[in-house]
C-alpha cells in the first residue's frame, strides 16, 4: 500500500508540475503576442487548457505568475554569459563579440522585450521581476570598459557610450528605424565607443 501511495503522490506531483509549466508557457506566449497589460487570466487559462481557478491555485498573486513566465522565457532565451566575453583579451574584439551576442538575442526576442518594456512602468508586479536586470548590464558595461585607458574626464563618457550600445532601444533604433543590419549596428557602436576611448 505504501508503494502504491508513493506512486500516486509522485504522479500527482508530476501532473501539478506539468500544469504549472503549461500556465507559465501560455503566459509567456501571450506576453510576447499582446503584452502583459492586455493578457487576462481567462486568456491564459484558455491557452493552457485549464480552468481560471487552476491558474489562481498555481499562482495566487500576479508577481508569482510573472516570475514563472520570466523563468520559462529565460530558459529558452537566456542572456549571453559575460564570462565568455571576459575570456577575450582584446577589448575591441570583446566589445564586438558582446554586442553581436546581444543584438542577435534582441532580434530573436524583440516582441517580448518591447512589450515588457512598454508595460512595466504601469505594472508594479511586472517591474519587480526586472529589478535584477540593471545589475547584469552594469556588470557588462564595466567588463567591456576594461582594456581601454581613458582619462578620468573621458571615462564617464566611455561608460555612457558602452551602456548606450548595450540597450535594447539602441539596437531597435538602429535596426528598425535606421534600417541597419545587426552587423552594421555592431560596427557603428564599436566605432562610437573606440572614438570616445581615443583608440585609433
Amino acid at each position: 500500500m505504501s508503494q502504491k501511495r508513493s506512486y500516486q503522490l509522485r504522479r500527482r506531483a508530476e501532473r501539478q508540475d506539468e500544469t504549472h509549466r503549461r500556465i507559465a508557457a501560455a503566459t509567456s506566449e501571450l506576453h510576447a503576442e499582446i503584452g502583459p497589460a492586455a493578457t487576462t487570466i481567462s486568456a491564459i487559462a484558455e491557452r493552457a487548457g485549464v480552468e481560471r481557478l487552476t491558474v489562481y491555485r498555481h499562482f495566487p498573486d500576479e508577481i508569482e505568475l510573472f516570475r514563472a513566465c520570466q523563468r520559462h522565457f529565460l530558459a529558452e532565451h537566456p542572456y549571453p554569459d559575460p564570462r565568455a566575453w571576459a575570456e577575450i583579451a582584446d577589448p575591441i574584439a570583446r566589445l564586438r563579440r558582446a554586442l553581436d551576442d546581444l543584438y542577435v538575442r534582441y532580434r530573436e526576442t524583440e516582441a517580448m522585450t518591447a512589450n515588457i518594456l512598454r508595460d512595466a512602468p504601469s505594472m508594479p508586479a511586472l517591474a519587480a521581476t526586472l529589478e535584477g536586470m540593471p545589475l547584469y548590464f552594469r556588470a557588462a558595461r564595466d567588463l567591456l570598459s576594461e582594456g581601454f585607458s581613458p582619462t578620468p574626464a573621458v571615462r564617464p563618457l566611455l561608460l555612457a557610450a558602452i551602456g548606450h550600445a548595450l540597450e535594447f532601444e539602441t539596437w531597435r533604433s538602429l535596426a528598425r528605424r535606421q534600417g541597419l543590419s545587426d552587423e552594421q549596428a555592431v560596427e557603428l557602436m564599436v566605432l562610437l565607443i573606440t572614438s570616445v576611448a581615443g583608440v585609433a
